[in-house]
């Protein structure tokens, strides 16, 4: 069980890749491998099975372990997003279902089109470095729409980006950062504002952007997730990047995340144990932070939940 300093404390994590089968194997044609599973002398990591259910279980197994009662699983590749739908519907009380979307891709819209009938899909991630595109393009415009019209949530990922696993490959990462800005996201987020953006990583080193942003903004969500090394680039601590992200966005505009990804590693519980420090070392309570660290993710995809929960009966 994870380590809370309030003793038992229900998590709900808004960030766990879903690093498939799939994933692996796409990866594994980029390094010109015969298949994914000749990744798993150079990763040291366990390639997991094709069929994703087992690796759900895999993840469900870790929650229980850590009393993780929810997750967002994020596919995490273009196209994947049938992968992540099928860990949701084999256990629709433990995750929510996000797949990452290039709208460059002639099939985008098309494909935000089929998630938003699906109702084991609740959320998109937009990538704009990484795909090298502005979230203002024409072309994320009918995607927003979609969104706003089903109630799909939408991440976007923003500020300095790096892929672990491309790294250890030795695989190009040919991102640009021009893209990164919070603020670009500042005009897109008040034209659908029925639509709920989460920005990870506090803005991955643009966090008083991100601050900005999610001032003007009340739509704008902030993700606690990863080791947010990017901290180093202002001099920063945790705590005090919580103290001004509650300043700013309040406690309800906060959602704790590990961004967990690979096994045999699991649920990156050290995040949750230093995040938790920071906030109980600023004073708060146990009930001050029950939010952050699972009522908020609930709340903010209810919505998605209802809609499509009422189309399906």
């Amino acid at each position: 069980m994870a380590h809370s300093p309030w003793g038992d404390l229900a998590i709900n994590d808004a960030h766990v890749h879903f690093f498939s089968h799939a994933f692996y194997s796409a990866l594994a044609r980029q390094k010109k491998l015969g298949s994914a599973e000749e990744l798993a002398a150079i990763l040291n990591w366990t390639i997991p099975l094709p069929e994703p259910v087992a690796l759900a279980e895999a993840w469900v197994e870790q929650m229980d372990r850590y009393n993780v009662r929810r997750a967002c699983l994020i596919a995490s590749m273009h196209g994947d997003e049938a992968s992540v739908a099928a860990a949701v519907r084999a256990y629709p009380d433990r995750f929510f279902g996000y797949f990452m979307l290039d709208p460059t891709q002639s099939d985008a819209v098309q494909r935000a089109e089929r998630a938003a009938a699906n109702p084991h899909l609740d959320g998109i991630c937009l990538f704009p470095a990484m795909h090298t595109y502005s979230i203002t393009d024409r072309r994320v415009v009918p995607i927003l729409e979609i969104a706003s019209d089903h109630s799909l949530a939408v991440f976007v990922h923003c500020g300095a980006i790096s892929v672990g696993v491309r790294q250890k490959l030795g695989l190009p990462s040919q991102f640009n950062m021009q893209f990164s800005n919070p603020l670009d996201l500042h005009a897109v987020a008040l034209h659908f504002p029925k639509v709920p953006f989460t920005v990870p990583h506090f803005g991955a080193g643009l966090f008083r952007e991100a601050l900005m942003l999610a001032d003007l903004c009340p739509n704008v969500y902030l993700d606690t997730s990863s080791s947010n090394r990017w901290m180093l680039y202002e001099e920063l601590d945790l705590r005090t990047v919580f103290r001004r992200s509650i300043q700013v966005a309040g406690m309800e505009r906060l959602l704790f995340g590990t961004d967990s990804s690979f096994f045999p590693r699991g649920w990156n519980g050290a995040v949750f144990e230093q995040q938790a420090t920071a906030l109980y070392e600023l004073g708060y309570d146990e009930q001050q932070v029950r939010g952050v660290f699972g009522g908020n993710l609930e709340r903010l995809l209810e919505a998605r939940r209802a809609r499509v929960g009422r189309a399906a009966e």
